[in-house]
């Protein structure tokens, strides 16, 4: 149990290439995806309450241990769990993120808050984004904070951490048109994009760094009507991701 409540910390995550999962649905996402699941934790309360769902983990062939309360607690960090984590192995290899070819990805420069990456993922997910790149700077996507907000969509798109802009503007020669969310730009609702598009979100507080600026064609903002200085960065993403996946 000392292991796999080490999990809980993203020096041990990297080490030991494996992260937790808590949740029936992040879980069940978690097993219908091309991650490997290493082990199934539940609470004798799961077990009474949720046999139909233990039947469908039965089905995967996942070893399934059932802990006490008090050793199942050291493995969460929510303060209500739903009484199952599972442990699910990252996997080893960076894909080759230059042999992506969507007409629309998106670039996440310095996304600390891991609720707004998680949530951030989940909208990408539902607009059917399939590649999602991440900087050095930005929350790991493997925190169990993250995969929560996501409700399990980082178990379905591509995600690339720790690409710098130097790499990113290598898909200029691919002939990408670098978009950036700011409050000065074009009105997002007038915007026409272009065949193949990169989508630029950064820091709601700091904005988009020089360097992401200069690499930028064009600049798109969200017009308002009321008082509010800005939009959540992760509520923007919902909006700019409606409008340019049309």
């Amino acid at each position: 149990m000392k292991y796999y409540a080490s999990l809980l910390q993203k020096k041990f995550r990297l080490a030991e290439n494996k992260f937790l999962v808590e949740g029936e649905k992040v879980v069940a996402e978690g097993l219908h995806s091309n991650y490997e699941c290493e082990i199934i934790f539940i609470t004798p309360k799961f077990l009474e309450e949720e046999k139909e769902y233990l039947k469908q983990i039965k089905s995967s062939n996942t070893k399934t241990e059932i802990l006490k309360s008090v050793d199942f607690r050291r493995i969460t960090d929510t303060l209500s769990p739903e009484g199952i984590v599972a442990v699910f192995i990252r996997k080893a290899k960076r894909p080759d993120f230059l042999s992506v070819n969507d007409s629309l990805v998106v670039y996440l420069e310095d996304i600390t808050d891991p609720g707004n990456l998680g949530t951030i993922i989940r909208n990408c997910d539902w607009f059917g984004i399939k590649n999602l790149f991440l900087s050095k700077t930005s929350a790991e996507v493997f925190n169990p904070k993250v995969i929560r907000a996501s409700m399990g969509s980082v178990f379905h798109i591509n995600i690339f951490e720790d690409v710098s802009l130097g790499e990113i503007s290598e898909l200029k020669k691919k002939n990408y048109e670098f978009v950036t969310g700011d409050l000065t730009g074009e009105n997002v609702y007038e915007f026409k994009k272009e065949e193949r598009t990169i989508l630029f979100l950064a820091n709601e507080t700091h904005g988009p760094s020089n360097e992401l600026l200069s690499l930028s064609d064009r600049r798109l903002v969200i017009p308002g009507n009321g008082k509010a200085e800005s939009l959540n960065v992760a509520s923007a993403s919902a909006v700019i991701l409606s409008e340019l996946s049309k």
